[in-house]
């Protein structure tokens, strides 16, 4: 039976009981919908997020930079709960008017700077630091253009695929295959490339790989929307999976993929190193 057919009205109105799981929060207006500050901790780094594809960017990031010694990389991470509706808080609207996770609050120099979306943290974090983004042209010009091709693809993959095979209050053939057919078409492009090279910039690991990594490692792990892996037939993207287990394996991979999330074996807050390590050893 093919799925049932929509006539759209002339002009949309807002439905609150549609949605489904997150039709609780999701609303057509932004802007704040209570009063609430943002915590702010030791380090002039403070980081508001959710351990999500898009929020593991950033502390792998910030783990991978202490790995490399960068100590000034130290930061705070504070749990954004979005089920919750946390991100419609004044405070953390002040930080990202589009109330979507992560933001950034770097306090190092004599005024507050504000980040948000993960790709911008991402490249601002690599500069400040020149670590993990190529200084010169071409090779940083091809660091960029896989960071912006990430960006471009996740909401294809998330608000997608991912919301119609996993979220959806039901399921119809036509939006699934769509969105299956325009994600795998997207782990192909990326299967091709490290076919071509070790990593998506080329040879080194970059801000590029971190990008993707949080969305894709999920993919490769086979932990991503229940048993996606399997439906994509992700283990045929042989390139890919190489890639994915190499990156998954550094232990600033693994340690920052844990931060702020709920649950055993994760860490809610990160507000020092032993935080991480605590769970890790346990």
């Amino acid at each position: 039976m093919s799925d049932p057919t929509y006539t759209p009205p002339k002009v949309w109105t807002w439905d609150k009981g549609n949605g489904g799981e997150w039709a609780s929060i999701n609303r057509p207006v932004s802007g704040a919908t209570h009063d609430k500050e943002l915590p702010r901790g030791e380090h002039p780094l403070q980081l508001y997020s959710l351990g999500t594809p898009n929020g593991q960017k950033v502390t792998i990031l910030l783990e991978e930079l202490l790995a490399a010694g960068v100590v000034e990389a130290e930061y705070d991470a504070w749990l954004i709960n979005i089920g919750e509706g946390d991100q419609f808080g004044s405070g953390f609207v002040s930080v990202n008017p589009n109330s979507k996770i992560p933001a950034l609050l770097d306090y190092s120099a004599d005024k507050p700077v504000r980040i948000f979306e993960s790709g911008a943290i991402l490249l601002y974090l690599a500069e400040k630091f020149g670590k993990f983004v190529p200084a010169s042209y071409p090779e940083r010009a091809e660091c960029l253009s896989w960071l912006m091709w990430q960006m471009s693809t996740a909401p294809l993959i998330g608000g997608g695929f991912g919301h119609f095979y996993a979220y959806a209050p039901e399921k119809f053939e036509y939006p699934i295959n769509r969105y299956a057919m325009e994600t795998k078409r997207i782990l192909d492009v990326a299967d091709k490339r490290l076919g071509e090279s070790r990593y998506l910039a080329g040879s080194e690991y970059s801000i590029a790989d971190i990008a993707a990594y949080g969305w894709f490692g999920g993919f490769v792990r086979g932990d991503a929307y229940g048993d996606a892996a399997t439906f994509l037939d992700v283990a045929s993207y042989e390139n890919l999976m190489r890639w994915g287990e190499e990156v998954g394996a550094r232990t600033a991979v693994q340690r920052g993929r844990i931060v702020n999330r709920n649950g055993e074996g994760m860490v809610r807050e990160r507000h020092s190193a032993a935080d991480i390590d605590i769970v890790l050893k346990a």
